[in-house]
């Protein structure tokens, strides 16, 4: 049942991630009042075909009244986006939260605009997605079983961190808190580095792109993610350089190390590298129990 935390809630982007958490929100018994602000008429459009309800072009309709607001728009255009809300009227006390797949860099920007205007942030990843992107690949049921990452290293009151949890959760997330560094460290490893091997996967492996009629399930679905907007992935890569340097580096000693192998033609020591990768990757298997 959805919680009562947050009667106007106002989805700011409609792409994959704002559109999903529309419906999903919209499909809840006892909903709150749900608005999604996009920039474009064919955005609009989309929705309403999705059968988004309250889909508007105006940011002073999304920002009336609201209780929540979530920037649903890449990193970068945060800032920009909530200066714009301000000016379009959004109410002081309003608690802010986003989707970004980093959280120091929106921590930093938007802590100016948080603090002149009496809000509140607190950062909010949602571990799902998809290689598709816009609203036309919204799904309500995007976040069943998602790792969602909250981060308050603006010392929100731990009240507001409970209610956000209780948000996602309420669209079938687990949520977990942790600050921004150690998340951005945590998704680097676990989210970015394999978009980076995927794409490095696939410039390799299709190399020559005639030979992909021969390719089986394996390079595809090793290389899926790599489908992905690069605008949008190169942007997070560079938002998270720092943190991402480290599991590369770690990547390509990895590489080394197996190459080594080959060149000795050990295949007890090929089966023992392999090994741990298959153990590893099993505990993919195992579903993590929630901290919040």
């Amino acid at each position: 049942m959805m919680t009562p935390d947050f009667p106007t809630i106002s989805i700011l982007g409609g792409g994959l991630l704002g559109g999903s958490l529309a419906l999903a929100l919209a499909e809840r018994s006892s909903h709150p009042d749900v608005r999604l602000w996009v920039r474009r008429e064919d955005s609009l459009q989309s929705a309403t075909q999705l059968g988004i309800p309250r889909t508007t072009t105006s940011l002073a309709a999304a920002c009336e009244g609201a209780s929540l607001i979530v920037l649903a728009v890449p990193v970068g255009a945060m800032p920009g986006l909530l200066t714009d809300a301000i000016a379009a009227g959004l109410p002081p006390g309003c608690l802010v939260t986003d989707v970004g797949s980093v959280k120091a860099t929106p921590h930093l920007s938007l802590r100016p605009l948080v603090k002149d205007h009496a809000l509140q942030f607190i950062g909010s990843h949602p571990m799902a997605g998809s290689e598709k992107s816009g609203i036309a690949a919204a799904h309500p049921a995007l976040f069943e079983g998602a790792a969602c990452i909250l981060t308050n290293d603006e010392s929100a009151p731990p009240d507001l961190t409970d209610a956000v949890a209780r948000l996602w959760q309420s669209v079938g997330c687990h949520t977990h808190l942790m600050g921004a560094a150690i998340h951005d460290e945590l998704v680097a490893r676990i989210s970015h580095l394999p978009h980076v091997l995927a794409a490095a996967g696939a410039r390799v492996c299709l190399s020559d792109p005639s030979e992909s009629r021969f390719a089986g399930g394996g390079l595809r679905d090793t290389t899926r993610v790599a489908g992905g907007l690069p605008a949008m992935w190169a942007e997070i890569l560079i938002e998270n350089r720092e943190a991402l340097v480290t599991p590369i580096r770690q990547t390509i000693a990895e590489l080394r190390e197996i190459l080594s192998i080959l060149d000795n033609a050990d295949s007890q020591a090929a089966a023992s590298w392999l090994a741990t990768a298959k153990y590893r990757r099993d505990s993919l298997t195992r579903i993590p129990k929630p901290d919040l």
